[in-house]
């Protein structure tokens, strides 16, 4: 048994019942193969086994009451990974789905993603199972209040610096801020995704949805293409997705498609104009479903499908896809229906949108294929530009801050094709994206000892 395949077990044994973070370490080790050989000294520190193990996993209840003056009790997490390279940062997830595994396999993954920025960022994450959806404003607010009541103890400008995920957009960072601030009374960067009135970063919301198109044009780019008159899947309907549309139609794409959890819509005429823009109001003011994009523009609604599950049922014939909802969204089958579908590039703006067995599809057919490690860390890059303005005390300009998102995504496009290459897996993203981030971390371990 490989010395690789020996840390997997491990680490499968000591976190029983985590399937999704199962699934991350092995996805990142087994890349990492090539490095044992080269890198004796890892082996010998424990680099390895110590990177699959969190700093410490912070877990505390969440008692809030909704509007019938009714008791309720949420699970609060916050998992602080690894802070070799910086503070630990990593988003913040309010959904029902939310349990210590998934905070786990997002943590970890944002270890190896915030260190692609080449920011100094170490790796965190947290969130709660309370469900936004269906919440008023002031039940919001409240659970909110509670959830920092205790998450404040745990973080700080220079220790770990939270930011928005799914379910958590620009409403639940005020109210985080707000009790954040009354109770350490301070203004500091301890949160991003602020608004720009008050320590924000101009790019922040579309920050994610234009990297990990920014990263698919680079992709596209390596076989002397661009977006210009491609058909593209985006999946969600959330910040990732609105403005990964935005984005593609920029760059002269069409792009086709959105979904929530009640379906998926399709318009072939594409998503622009006033189209987007009932979108942003729909999403981000009314918080609707997305069938009532359907129901106002004529377009196709498949409801209770995902956006692959009509390429997939439909023959829908695309030319990118972008996914930008959530994990484990895209299965074998799925990845099968994009190929003979047409789909020859895939940028994930979501985290771990793909299944092992399809990125297997993937990568057997030869596809530009941009983990989301890579090609969704503009979100973090551009977090870590809001925490570089707040130390300054001053705020950049929109341009200044696009530009800087798109040297970024265009260094971690560079990096990974450099790793790829240098341990044996030319135009293999994945290799590449997981080497490059593990050595940056990896080397700082080693540098500050067995601690």
């Amino acid at each position: 048994m490989s010395y690789i395949k020996e840390i997997i077990d491990w680490a499968k044994d000591r976190n029983p019942g985590e399937p999704e973070f199962h699934q991350a370490v092995e996805e990142v080790l087994e890349t990492l193969e090539p490095t044992v050989e080269r890198h004796p000294e890892f082996v010998q520190a424990g680099i390895y086994k110590r990177i699959v193990e969190p700093d410490r996993a912070i877990l505390f209840r969440v008692p809030w009451m909704d509007d019938r003056g009714e008791t309720q009790v949420n699970k609060g997490f916050r998992v602080q990974f690894n802070n070799a390279i910086g503070p630990y940062k990593g988003g913040l997830r309010f959904h029902p789905s939310v349990n210590l595994g998934i905070i786990k396999f997002l943590g970890f993954e944002q270890i190896f993603k915030n260190s692609l920025t080449t920011l100094p960022m170490g790796g965190g994450k947290g969130g709660s199972d309370f469900d936004p959806k269906g919440k008023s404003d002031a039940e919001v607010m409240r659970f909110c209040y509670a959830f920092m009541r205790e998450l404040f103890r745990h973080i700080g400008p220079d220790t770990d610096v939270p930011a928005g995920d799914i379910g958590v957009g620009g409403r639940e960072i005020g109210f985080l801020y707000g009790m954040y601030k009354k109770l350490r009374n301070e203004h500091t960067g301890v949160l991003t995704g602020k608004g720009a009135d008050w320590g924000g970063s101009l790019i922040r919301p579309q920050a994610t949805g234009y990297g990990e198109t920014y990263f698919a044009a680079e992709m596209l780019a390596t076989r002397g293409q661009d977006f210009q008159g491609k058909i593209v899947a985006v999946s969600g309907s959330g910040n990732v997705a609105q403005y990964a549309v935005e984005k593609v139609n920029h760059l002269g794409g069409k792009p086709v498609t959105l979904s929530d959890s009640s379906g998926t819509i399709v318009d072939m005429d594409g998503i622009k104009g006033e189209k987007w823009d009932f979108v942003m109001q729909l999403k981000n003011i009314r918080r609707g479903r997305i069938h009532e994009y359907a129901e106002k523009f004529g377009a196709r609604y498949y409801e209770g499908k995902s956006v692959w599950d009509v390429i997939r049922d439909e023959a829908l014939k695309i030319d990118v896809a972008l996914p930008s909802a959530t994990q484990n969204e895209i299965h074998k089958d799925h990845a099968e229906a994009l190929i003979k579908n047409g789909c020859f590039c895939l940028s994930e703006g979501a985290n771990m949108p793909s299944t092992p067995e399809a990125i297997e599809v993937y990568q057997d057919k030869g596809i530009l294929y941009g983990p989301g490690k890579a090609a969704n860390a503009g979100g973090v890059a551009v977090s870590g530009l809001e925490m570089s303005q707040n130390s300054l005390r001053m705020g950049w300009t929109a341009e200044e801050v696009d530009n800087h998102l798109q040297r970024i995504m265009k260094n971690i496009h560079k990096s990974c094709l450099d790793a790829a290459d240098t341990y044996g897996s030319p135009g293999n993203y994945v290799v590449g994206a997981n080497i490059a981030g593990f050595l940056k971390v990896a080397r700082s371990m080693l540098a500050f000892g067995v601690i």
